[in-house]
């Protein structure tokens, strides 16, 4: 198996310069737990999507730096409208977002017209704007258990995650087949060798896996909740299945534990998102210093979207 490259260290000059503009800008950086582990170590807030939303609403800084992918600079757009959102590398999408266009949503939706349409965070404004609620990994199970029972529901736009959710809240879902190409990718041959090698280390996967992975798993969550479990559960070793970012987090907080990564499918390191690591410390400096690319929305299309992900953000308090 092959090791991903691992990002050039930071120079000391360029993390001064970073936190010169950081403050001459007034700005916040956020990022993703996904991201390279220089941008992890300098961000202002670490987190998973549900988090950093959090962060994105409440923020008094009048720049957000949003060190993720295309979707999470949009919320934080939706979430604050007045404020300037810039995310380092505009083509840093998503492939679970580009798995639901808003034309074939919008005619899948009409084929369910009785439906509540429950919308998982990793998708375009233009499908939020068509959601009655917004959920993430985190919460997904009690937003589909808030819904009153006998009400039919569709879920979008990752079917291994409403796979997981229909079992854990008991409820049939309607979903439409998106997949992350990260989760997707695993191996479940590597994934038995590395219980095989390392027998006394507990399994942590990430709902969005494919449900063979997740039948092999110790403990389920949300990226946070995997960090957690890992900080929390008396096992000193952990195999992980979700996107290799995570593992730099989980290494400083217990260092005396152990993480191993589970390759791809052919054995390579593509469980790393290609789409968060376009995001890099040069992009990100550039960023703030002219304050592009910036994320702009259509105010109607905004004022839609914000609704389902103002109810899921109240409903989560």
């Amino acid at each position: 198996m092959f090791a991903a490259a691992q990002p050039a260290a930071p120079h000391s000059d360029q993390l001064e310069r970073i936190q010169q503009l950081r403050q001459q800008r007034n700005a916040v950086i956020l990022a993703h737990y996904y991201q390279e582990e220089s941008i992890q170590d300098i961000a202002d807030f670490i987190g998973d999507s549900l988090e950093l939303s959090r962060k994105a609403a409440n923020t008094d800084a009048e720049v957000i730096v949003f060190c993720g992918v295309h979707f999470m600079a949009e919320t934080a757009k939706i979430l604050s409208p007045d404020k300037t959102v810039v995310l380092p590398d505009l083509n840093a999408g998503c492939s679970l977002a580009d798995a639901c266009p808003p034309d074939s949503f919008e005619t899948f939706r009409s084929q369910h017209p009785d439906h509540v349409v429950i919308s998982y965070i990793n998708c375009s404004a233009a499908i939020k704007a068509q959601s009655d609620l917004i959920c993430t990994s985190s919460n997904a199970v009690a937003m589909v258990q808030s819904i009153p029972e006998g009400t039919p529901i569709l879920f979008a736009p990752d079917r291994n995650l409403g796979r997981w959710v229909s079992r854990q809240a008991g409820r049939e879902l309607t979903l439409w087949q998106g997949s992350c190409i990260v989760h997707e990718t695993f191996s479940e041959q590597a994934l038995l060798e590395l219980k095989s090698e390392h027998p006394e280390a507990r399994v942590i996967a990430h709902p969005e896996c494919e449900e063979n992975l997740l039948d092999l798993a110790d403990f389920i969550g949300s990226t946070s909740k995997l960090l957690h479990y890992s900080q929390n559960d008396a096992s000193s070793s952990f195999i992980v299945l979700t996107e290799p970012g995570i593992l730099h987090q989980m290494r400083k907080a217990v260092p005396h534990k152990s993480f191993h990564a589970v390759p791809g499918l052919d054995g390579c390191s593509c469980n790393a998102c290609p789409h968060m690591r376009l995001n890099t410390l040069d992009k990100l400096e550039q960023c703030l210093r002219t304050l592009e690319p910036a994320i702009e929305l259509d105010e109607a299309l905004r004022q839609r979207a914000l609704q389902p992900i103002q109810k899921m953000l109240e409903l989560s308090l």
